[in-house]
């Protein structure tokens, strides 16, 4: 219990005072008690005798005089007295003459002590008697306890004995005297208590003033260690040891301090090159959790600077990724020994996969233990991303080349083949013949337009010039047509054909192309409607011309919303470089355009792309649209 076990020095101070005067007191009490109750038992002792001397020389009195009624006035002249409980005298067969109970008369109620002295006895006999064992009838002491008793002789003149007086005392005058006596100790018990409690509290006080002030200012440098306050030096208050431990305590305060700031200089400088640093940094401890990160690494996670903290590996990397750090981790610990070039990779956001190459080391203290593992990580994601579409763009570039090449040679022989159909259609043919002669002719044609397609796409121009939109649409439709075809999409068309643009026609061709093929992506297998418009429109008071492609694909959700014109996002898979509408944003943005999203995921499906081009094209000095941006909605 607190109160049984004070924990400051003042009230254990005060306690044990308290404890060694209330044993003082008890002591002083029981001392005083067992001296009262021998005085108490010596005057007794002296009461008795002479109220038996007095009752025996009464008795002998009484019986010389011969009355009946002598004996009667006699324990009535002795039951006077307040000394006295019960009186009275038998004779010496224990017979009842005499009573302070008169229902007691002529009966037989002595005790077995007692009638054991029925006989003549030479004088006075006081003795102990043990608890009454009378008849109910007789009850002469109100204690229940052993007692002190009297018996004299009663003699006649002849000194022989005739009856015996018994004597009960009563107590109740010296428990009296007893009690009044211990109230007095008491009042001066409390009082001595009162005033040594007090002077202890005021010595107790002037003790522990500055161990207070010394406690406060522990507990202050506790809870703010970087900011003690202005309350030190701690003032000294006295001259006592607990005065050297204040001084002492400031000396030691104002060495922390000191040390404090130059390891807060050295802490900012390690602190700035941390966080600065464009490499991620963390130190973890042997059960794997985060002890310390850098800004840029929590960034580069997707999760807080703090939530890092005190966080295992498996809290933060996927199960796979985790395991693998945490064995190095553990590597590193047993043997002491760096892991060089680890290769990590996550998903930190959907389709969004990272690559990281760690480096682990091991941080040592004084005894040559390793206390920590240090990692310092490099995001080699836009790298590997690189390489990955380095691969990609020379086996495209291989592929449009080898194209173009293949385009180059077949277009001699369709020369040729034109040719010789018009010289066939020349000749005398039969209807059917002429007929399929035609369709020769048309199927051969288109063979034409989609190598002079491809030679176009591979042999861009470099100098802007005046394009007719309707062409180059149409144009880009040619090379999907066979797809169109195959998913059999409702292909609609609404543009005016006599609208030019100054352009790039081959970057424009690109991005309608990448536009056209993402929404027959999003209409396989199920097919749908694809819709192509351009016509004139206007945007912050600039003239011009808007060009939308929509379709009632699978839509594009929220999330991927939000990411679709960055660089290597893609939902294709594998069959995708995430580049498409990259570079498409690239070439609204060289055009001076602005594009705008709309797209729905869920019940009725389907995507807008909606791209405004200024009229002056892309000639800087007129153009004042805004550049590209993405509105989203659903």
């Amino acid at each position: 219990m607190p109160l049984l076990r004070p924990r400051s020095i003042r009230g254990q101070f005060m306690a044990a005072l308290i404890l060694f005067e209330i044993i003082v007191v008890a002591i002083f009490t029981l001392l005083l008690v067992r001296q009262l109750d021998t005085e108490m038992a010596q005057r007794m002792h002296r009461r008795l005798e002479s109220q038996a001397t007095q009752i025996s020389t009464l008795g002998s009195l009484a019986l010389a005089d011969a009355r009946p009624d002598s004996f009667a006035r006699v324990v009535a002249t002795m039951a006077k007295s307040t000394s006295v409980s019960a009186v009275q005298i038998t004779d010496l067969q224990g017979k009842s003459l005499a009573s302070t109970d008169p229902t007691s008369l002529g009966r037989f109620t002595l005790t077995a002590k007692e009638k054991s002295l029925l006989h003549p006895l030479p004088g006075p006999v006081m003795f102990r008697s043990p608890s009454p064992s009378r008849s109910p009838s007789f009850s002469l002491s109100p204690s229940t306890k052993s007692q002190w008793e009297v018996v004299a002789p009663i003699v006649d003149d002849k000194n022989r004995v005739r009856a015996l007086a018994w004597i009960y005392p009563s107590d109740r005058q010296d428990q009296q005297d007893r009690q009044a006596l211990l109230r007095i100790t008491a009042i001066w018990a409390a009082f001595v208590l009162a005033a040594c409690t007090a002077i202890a509290a005021f010595l107790a006080q002037s003790i522990t003033r500055q161990l207070g002030l010394l406690t406060r200012a522990t507990r202050r440098l506790i809870q703010h260690p970087e900011d003690p306050g202005d309350e030190f030096p701690l003032p000294v208050k006295t001259s006592t040891e607990a005065a050297e431990l204040t001084i002492a305590f400031n000396r030691m305060v104002a060495a922390m301090q000191d040390q404090r700031a130059g390891l807060n200089e050295t802490l900012a400088l390690l602190d700035s090159m941390l966080a600065n640093a464009p490499i991620g940094f963390a130190f973890f401890d042997r059960k794997y959790r985060f002890v310390r990160v850098n800004q840029f690494l929590a960034d580069m996670n997707g999760y807080s600077f703090a939530l890092h903290l005190g966080r295992g590996v498996t809290g933060i990397l996927p199960p796979a990724t985790a395991a693998k750090l945490e064995r190095c981790i553990e590597t590193v610990f047993q043997t002491g020994e760096p892991v060089r070039n680890l290769e990590l990779t996550w998903e930190p956001e959907p389709r969004r996969p990272r690559s990281w190459l760690a480096h682990l080391y091991p941080v040592r203290t004084e005894t040559e233990t390793t206390r920590w593992v240090g990692a310092i990580l490099v995001d080699v994601t836009e790298q590997k991303r690189g390489e990955e579409t380095l691969r990609r763009t020379e086996k495209l570039a291989a592929a449009g080349r080898l194209a173009a090449s293949i385009a180059h040679e077949i277009n001699n022989p369709l020369e040729a083949v034109t040719n010789l159909l018009y010289l066939i259609r020349q000749e005398d043919l039969a209807p059917e013949t002429r007929h399929f002669a035609e369709l020769a002719q048309q199927e051969v044609t288109r063979v034409a337009e989609i190598t002079q397609q491809t030679l176009r796409f591979y042999r861009q121009s470099t100098l802007p010039a005046n394009t007719n939109v309707a062409e180059l649409l149409d144009s880009v439709i040619t090379l999907h047509l066979g797809r169109i075809q195959t998913l059999q999409v409702d292909l609609q068309r609404d543009y005016d054909r006599s609208f030019q643009l100054f352009c790039f026609a081959g970057e424009l061709r690109q991005l309608f192309a990448n536009l056209i093929g993402n929404a027959l992506d999003a209409m396989t297998p199920d097919g749908g409607r694809l819709l192509i418009r351009a016509q004139a429109s206007s945007q912050n008071g600039v003239a011009g011309i808007r060009i939308s492609v929509g379709d009632t694909g699978s839509g594009i959700t929220q999330d991927a919303r939000r990411h679709i014109f960055e660089p290597f996002f893609t939902t294709k898979e594998a069959t995708g470089t995430g580049l498409g509408l990259w570079v498409s944003e690239q070439i609204i943005r060289k055009h001076h355009g602005s594009v705008r999203v709309r797209s729905r995921a869920t019940g009725a499906t389907g995507t807008v792309f909606s791209i405004f081009f200024p009229a002056t094209g892309v000639e800087p000095d007129t153009a004042t649209a805004e550049p590209a941006s993405e509105t989203v909605s659903s």
